[in-house]
C-alpha cells in the first residue's frame, strides 16, 4: 500500500537567523545616534526578547530596527508578540517580546476548518502543535497551500516534509 501525498504545517523561528538579526540590530542601534545615551538594549531571555530604553518612543523604535533585521533574514515578523510597555524605575521603559514556536490549538482548529470548508480533496489533522495535511493528489495539496498562504491566519507558517 502505498502512502498518500501530504505535508505538514509547522511554526518555527530559524535560531540562527534570529541570532543573526539580534546582532545587526545590536550593531545598529549602538552606531546610530538617536540611540545615544538612552541605554537601548536588546537582550534575550527564556520566553523571548526584553527590549530596554530610557523612553516608550525608544523602546518602540529599538523594535522597528529589530523588526527590519528579521523581515531581512526571512523571518516572519507574525512569529513575534509585543507584551505591554512596562515602566522600569523612574527613567526607563522595557517590552517583552515572545517568539512564537508551534501552531497554538485555537489556529490549528482555524487551519482545519479553513481545510474542510474548501471544497478540496485534503484532509486536515491536528498532531501537537503540527498540522497535517494529506491528499490523494499533489495538486490539491499544492492548491491547500496556496489557499492557506491567502489567508490572514496571524501566525508564521512552514509548509515541510511534503511527500509525494
Amino acid at each position: 500500500m502505498q502512502a498518500m501525498p501530504s505535508f505538514d504545517i509547522v511554526s518555527k523561528v530559524d535560531r540562527q537567523e534570529l541570532d543573526n538579526a539580534l546582532n545587526q540590530a545590536r550593531k545598529e542601534i549602538s552606531q546610530r545616534y538617536d540611540f545615544k545615551g538612552t541605554d537601548a538594549a536588546i537582550e534575550s531571555s527564556e520566553k523571548g526578547l526584553i527590549l530596554k530604553a530610557n523612553s516608550e518612543g525608544r523602546v518602540d523604535a529599538i523594535w522597528e530596527v529589530l523588526l527590519g533585521r528579521l523581515v531581512r533574514r526571512g523571518l516572519a515578523p507574525e512569529a513575534f508578540t509585543r507584551g505591554k510597555h512596562e515602566a522600569v524605575g523612574t527613567r526607563g521603559a522595557r517590552q517583552t517580546i515572545s517568539i512564537q514556536e508551534g501552531i497554538p490549538e485555537d489556529a490549528a482548529k482555524k487551519i482545519t476548518k479553513l481545510i474542510k470548508g474548501s471544497k478540496l480533496k485534503v484532509q486536515a489533522a491536528i498532531q501537537g502543535d503540527v498540522v497535517r495535511i494529506t491528499g490523494k493528489k499533489r495538486d490539491d495539496l499544492q492548491a491547500a497551500m496556496q489557499l492557506l498562504k491567502g489567508e490572514q491566519l496571524e501566525i508564521a507558517m512552514q509548509f515541510v516534509n511534503f511527500r509525494d
